[in-house]
């Protein structure tokens, strides 16, 4: 593929300024709205922050060390583009053209890349004197590789082929994720979603697939060193299912309901700790309230605006989980995994008992990397050696929140 020079145009921060304004005026359909070209550009160094560059093309483009927190590029253009070292982090590049990128040193943290094409590609374009030669022909295959994509949304994306050598992509979201023959080198999948992902054929030479999830994901766990792959989630039940209930769910939980009602007198409290429940069952708007459930499986599982006063998951696997609006006063989470879990305006702060006594959440030791607390309520919270690295706590209330010891890496506040 040949473009017109090999010489990059370079601009000024205020020229990328104005033709960002016409992109986003032409991305509303307002008048004088212009599309952009950025192909060719050196854009190396400059701000693209939590602006809106949907469709624009960057072909061949450099964006080395560029400031991209935040910004809109769905459906960009970046075939080609050295991105060494640029920060992406929480951008949203849902079903964007990456293929032959360069992003050695980049983040990606929190991304949004759903359906992304990060396939192998090459482009050439003519020198001075008329000759083709490659883009960034100086890169070397392992200046495609090192990037940081924890935590970010590659559900669907095209990776055939792709070089991703010591790449991290730890708690990321790759569900039916296409890899085929791609570079994997000591890429780091630690605690990664990777259902139904296709490993075909690929390097999977000194890779960490450590707490990852397997199920239905197309790959020869020989090939990875048992040291690396601790841990992990397959289709296999980890511990008693659903069928080794006493009674169908639904029962136990009517019976859980009027143990809460009748303050314990009647009814049954339900324990499901030891269960692996993480199929078929939404706990979505359910009485829950102290219920017991340590070291049970719930990944994935909806408890969107259940009540949860006082329940006990000390331990539990509550990865990708949906607690939004939830009622958790009092909750005991210590030590569960929560990975990614949406705890969107969920009330955390103490409950209130007769003769003034107060219950406070314990989330001590739990593992809150890349959770959603955005409106929560936390006022009192223990998070006493939790690890919180990149959690959204904007708009949350922290007031009188203990974070003592606290891992609060890149957390995003207000």
């Amino acid at each position: 593929m040949a473009g017109t020079t090999s010489k990059l145009r370079i601009i000024s921060q205020p020229e990328l300024d104005a033709i960002i304004e016409r992109h986003e005026r032409y991305s509303m359909g307002r008048n004088g709205g212009l599309k952009a070209n950025l192909s060719y550009h050196d854009l190396s160094k400059l701000s693209f922050v939590k602006r809106n560059l949907s469709d624009a093309d960057f072909t061949g483009a450099m964006l080395v060390d560029a400031n991209m927190q935040g910004t809109i590029l769905d459906r960009a253009i970046l075939f080609c583009t050295d991105m060494r070292g640029a920060n992406l982090r929480n951008a949203s590049l849902k079903r964007a053209d990456l293929r032959g990128a360069s992003m050695r040193g980049a983040s990606l943290v929190g991304a949004n890349m759903e359906s992304v094409d990060l396939r192998e590609g090459s482009l050439a374009s003519a020198d001075e004197s008329g000759h083709l030669e490659a883009a960034h022909k100086k890169l070397t295959i392992l200046d495609k590789g090192g990037a940081n994509l924890s935590g970010s949304n590659l559900s669907d994306a095209k990776l055939s082929g792709a070089v991703a050598i010591n790449s991290k992509f730890g708690d990321a979201t790759m569900k039916g994720a296409r890899l085929k023959n791609a570079n994997l080198s000591g890429a780091d999948f630690t605690g990664s979603n990777l259902e139904r992902a296709d490993f075909d054929n690929c390097n999977l030479a000194d890779i960490n697939l450590s707490e990852a999830v397997l199920t239905g994901t197309k790959i020869n766990l020989s090939e990875v060193a048992a040291d690396k792959r601790g841990g992990i989630m397959t289709d296999k039940a980890i511990g008693k299912t659903a069928v080794d209930l006493p009674l169908p769910i639904e029962d136990l939980l009517k019976l859980h309901k009027i143990w809460v009602d009748s303050n314990g007198k009647n009814g049954k409290r339900l324990d499901l700790s030891g269960y692996d429940l993480r199929k078929g069952i939404d706990f979505s708007e359910m009485v829950l309230t102290m219920i017991k459930a340590n070291d049970a499986v719930f990944y994935g599982v909806s408890f969107a605006s259940a009540q949860l006063q006082s329940a006990d998951l000390k331990g539990a696997d509550l990865r990708q989980t949906n607690f939004e609006k939830a009622d958790l006063r009092s909750v005991n989470l210590s030590g569960a995994r929560l990975n990614n879990a949406c705890l969107k305006n969920v009330q955390l702060q103490p409950l209130m008992l007769g003769g003034g006594r107060v219950l406070g959440a314990n989330l001590s030791k739990a593992n809150l990397k890349l959770v959603d607390f955005s409106g929560a309520n936390l006022r009192n919270v223990n998070f006493r050696e939790a690890d919180l690295s990149d959690a959204n706590l904007i708009g949350a209330d922290i007031t009188d929140a203990d974070f003592t010891g606290a891992i609060m890496e890149d957390v995003r506040k207000n």
